[in-house]
């Protein structure tokens, strides 16, 4: 069984024949995460990481200032339009071109950009398989040298529907039609261990289907789509009208929706600000075990 929608996953081999067709965009969207001892992580910008050494002709689009909205107090949220695409024009992305996107974790970053542009109607990006993990495992290419793509013209067409918010979420819950998803490890599900964000635990009545767990760990390349199709559907994500996942802070539940959009899912949305404002609100109902 193969993926419903190819076009979003390019493999180490492709990109390594197309790295100089001068439409290509390739961009690295590393963040590196420090827990807090009181909850939640520190974000850091791999903003350095690649300047010490990425794909070459890579540029890097740093999620920790250009790409989050800098007036809300929870980390990474989706910015305004009008911010994303004047980042997006500086890093050389808009009409005409085709955009690659990598990070030096298990894809999660990468589909968290991914389905950003997706957000604001750009359909012409793909994450790299595996991202730097098998990039370097295949003793591939890399460089030093900065990024030299030209400014573009980035024109947003936002798709508000990708996203969801708590009252979204509340209504969800307990209707066959909406199924809410929780890409967070097995015990931050129990609330056994792991970051907590606040209470421990989960949103009443979610699944579980970890994003960390969606890939081969020696390579990073994701899982076989009839493996991941099984395990979305063991979580009743494929059978629902509708799917909202969630994590921490929006970015492993960006991994979850992009298998689901690979696997051909069409209603997919991110609960966006997840248990960063979910788990502080005792007013939301949550559950361990």
């Amino acid at each position: 069984m193969s993926w419903t929608h190819p076009e979003y996953l390019v493999e180490s081999d492709w990109l390594a024949a197309n790295l100089e067709d001068p439409a290509l965009r390739v961009l690295e969207c590393t963040t590196i995460l420090h827990p807090r001892p009181d909850g939640g992580y520190k974000a850091e910008s791999g903003r350095a990481t690649w300047a010490a050494g990425h794909i070459p002709r890579s540029g890097f689009a740093d999620l920790t200032d250009d790409l989050c909205d800098r007036s809300s107090s929870w980390l990474y949220m989706m910015p305004p339009a009008d911010q994303m695409a004047a980042a997006m024009s500086r890093l050389g992305v808009g009409e005409g071109t085709r955009v690659v996107l990598y990070d030096r974790a298990v894809n999660m970053w990468a589909a968290r950009v991914w389905w950003m542009l997706r957000a604001v109607g750009f359909d012409r990006a793909a994450v790299l398989n595996g991202g730097w993990k098998k990039w370097t495992v295949e003793k591939r290419a890399t460089s030093t040298e900065p990024c030299a793509y030209p400014p573009a013209r980035f024109v947003p067409r936002p798709r508000p529907e990708l996203f969801a918010d708590k009252s979204a979420v509340l209504a969800g819950l307990g209707q066959s039609a909406t199924c809410v998803i929780n890409a967070l490890s097995a015990e931050q599900h129990h609330g056994t261990g792991g970051v907590a964000y606040g209470r421990p635990g989960r949103i009443t009545g979610s699944g579980n289907v970890p994003a960390r767990e969606l890939v081969d760990l020696a390579t990073h390349a994701y899982l076989a789509p009839d493996v991941l199709r099984q395990r979305f559907a063991a979580s009743g994500a494929l059978d629902a009208g509708r799917v909202i996942t969630y994590c921490g802070g929006g970015i492993a539940a960006s991994s979850d929706a992009f298998v689901l959009t690979l696997l051909g899912h069409e209603h997919v949305a991110v609960y966006d600000a997840s248990l960063s404002e979910w788990a502080a609100d005792p007013s939301l109902p949550m559950q361990t075990g």
